[in-house]
């Protein structure tokens, strides 16, 4: 199973990075590209439409601005879409995105992560692949116990 990660734009590269290098931690295959919603929507069509076909499980739309590309990948797929808000150079301090992919209507869901929150968005379409795939939720486990274990150790620090 694959994972797909979209940009709409080359400039979101540095915020949706995380998401692949979290996803290459649990060793989940990605597929990245850039899809805009605007400037390349026959691109858009296909990739929405096709996905499935191409053994993708999860898609990661990121987007600033507008941010249309995850509502509108959600539109036409039958995958889940979880869509990442991206605070761009002409973004209204990220509130237009983050609106934009979280009120989607209904029948159109969007799992939407916070602003700039790549990185929670490859943990959470890990966890979508780990519900079918035990290796993959074998990692997940592993990875919330180092969590824990980071806490426990800067609170000990402190004392």
């Amino acid at each position: 199973m694959k994972i797909a990660i979209v940009m709409g734009s080359v400039s979101d590269m540095p915020v949706m990075q995380e998401a692949i290098d979290i996803l290459k931690e649990f060793g989940i295959e990605t597929e990245v590209d850039i899809v805009s919603a605007h400037r390349t929507p026959e691109k858009l069509f296909d990739f929405s439409k096709n996905a499935h076909n191409r053994g993708i499980a999860v898609i990661i739309a990121g987007a600033g601005g507008a941010a249309h590309l995850p509502g509108m990948v959600a539109s036409m797929s039958p995958l889940p879409v979880i869509g990442v808000p991206v605070k761009s150079s002409n973004s209204i301090d990220g509130w237009d995105s983050i609106l934009s992919i979280l009120q989607m209507p209904g029948g159109v869901p969007v799992a939407t992560v916070a602003l700039n929150g790549a990185k929670n968005a490859g943990i959470l379409a890990a966890q979508i692949i780990g519900s079918s795939d035990k290796s993959v939720l074998d990692k997940i486990i592993a990875y919330k116990e180092n969590l824990k274990e980071g806490v426990i150790k800067a609170s000990e620090g402190l004392k």
